[in-house]
């Protein structure tokens, strides 16, 4: 009878979880994602087999640290995907502040592994480097900020974030770690510029960053060692610059066969800073492009399906993780050509290393967050709705 009266109550049927992320997620670039992580398998078995041996360690050992490794970080990339926005921006702010915390200890806690940088925690069994999980971190909380200028009584967000940026820039610089501090300065720009900066002030800033950098060239004689070598005239060729150029032209087109490469006998860190070296050589500029088209995937793919959102805090977010992402590949390739000074940064999902797999990981985790479709409404309902 009630139901004569009144009419039946609708029953909302609840999507599943993973039925609504499979239908919501960027599949192009999951796709691309997992194949850079094949690829770095498949580099790996190259490239980290001389190492064992120099270091008395069975043959496959890096690759089984990296598959390992790389199977955590896709597992923290897959969860990190199926969160809200909201739960973007609590999970920066927690990996912000602890990363910020152990940042700060690297001084007195930290090891530099023989690398004359202080930029990591020893624990015996496995190495962590906080500046890896800082990176996606302190880009939500900049976007975070920055969004909530144009809420009414809202925080002098641009100001805190900038502040924020600074003491960040100073806590990497003693490391000293001048690339992680100047992908982490452009990260910022980027979201600056999205959340409605002129050019005029972007160009101040980096102008500013400009000058600092002249300044550090003339006190740390790590820096200048750097910048002296990429400026020399003419390339030692028994530098880690010498071998990795020297490899690229050896690979041309085609490469010179599966295991018939030679830079991963002389290069120290072929199988982190310079896997792009081994690619090339052995697999040939062919290789290199399919690098480059799949990095350019996930960046552009992102950007544009960001174009749609409605959300300040999701655009500014997302644009700024698919920037540092894209930008940490570029760098990490241009070191290996000669056109950037060698940084000592990692080619994400590609290279060896735990921290930087599993930042990566959750940094492209939070981006397909961000990415996935959400209904956003029409601009004109919008329009109305502010109208009244």
């Amino acid at each position: 009878m009630t139901e004569m009266v009144y009419g039946s109550m609708p029953v909302r049927v609840r999507e599943p979880v993973l039925s609504r992320w499979w239908r919501t997620i960027d599949k192009w670039s999951l796709a691309a994602v997992l194949m850079l992580f094949g690829i770095g398998i498949l580099l790996g078995l190259a490239a980290s087999v001389p190492l064992a041996e120099r270091n008395g360690l069975e043959q496959f050992y890096y690759v089984k640290r990296q598959a390992l490794f790389g199977s955590v970080a896709l597992v923290a990339m897959i969860l990190s995907s199926m969160i809200s926005p909201d739960q973007v921006r609590r999970l920066g702010l927690v990996g912000f502040l602890l990363s910020f915390v152990a940042m700060a200890l690297l001084p007195f806690l930290g090891s530099d592994l023989g690398k004359g940088a202080i930029r990591w925690f020893s624990f015996g069994f496995a190495t962590v480097q906080p500046s890896e999980f800082l990176k996606p971190g302190f880009i939500v909380l900049s976007a975070w900020l920055m969004a909530a200028v144009r809420e009414v009584g809202g925080p002098p967000g641009r100001l805190i974030s900038f502040v924020v940026a600074v003491v960040v820039v100073f806590l990497l610089a003693i490391q000293p770690d001048f690339g992680q501090s100047m992908l982490t300065v452009f990260g910022w720009c980027v979201v600056y510029f999205v959340a409605g900066a002129s050019m005029a002030i972007i160009l101040g800033i980096l102008g500013a960053v400009g000058g600092v950098g002249f300044l550090l060239y003339g006190m740390s004689e790590h820096l200048a060692r750097r910048i002296d070598g990429f400026l020399a005239a003419d390339l030692d060729p028994r530098s880690q610059l010498g071998y990795a150029t020297n490899a690229i032209q050896e690979g041309g087109f085609f490469g010179v066969g599966v295991g018939a490469g030679q830079v991963k006998w002389t290069l120290p860190d072929a199988h982190t800073d310079f896997i792009i070296a081994v690619a090339a050589e052995e697999y040939g500029l062919i290789l290199v492009l399919i690098i480059l088209a799949l990095y350019g995937t996930v960046v552009v793919r992102s950007l544009f399906r960001l174009m749609r959102e409605r959300d300040p805090f999701v655009r500014l977010a997302g644009a700024g993780l698919a920037c540092i992402f894209g930008a940490q590949a570029m760098i990490n390739m241009g070191v290996a050509v000669r056109l950037l000074p060698a940084k000592g940064m990692t080619l994400p999902f590609v290279s060896y290393g735990g921290s930087s797999l599993v930042a990566a990981g959750i940094t492209v985790g939070m981006l397909l967050a961000l990415t996935r479709t959400r209904p956003q409404g029409r601009m004109e309902d919008i329009l109305f709705r502010r109208g009244r």
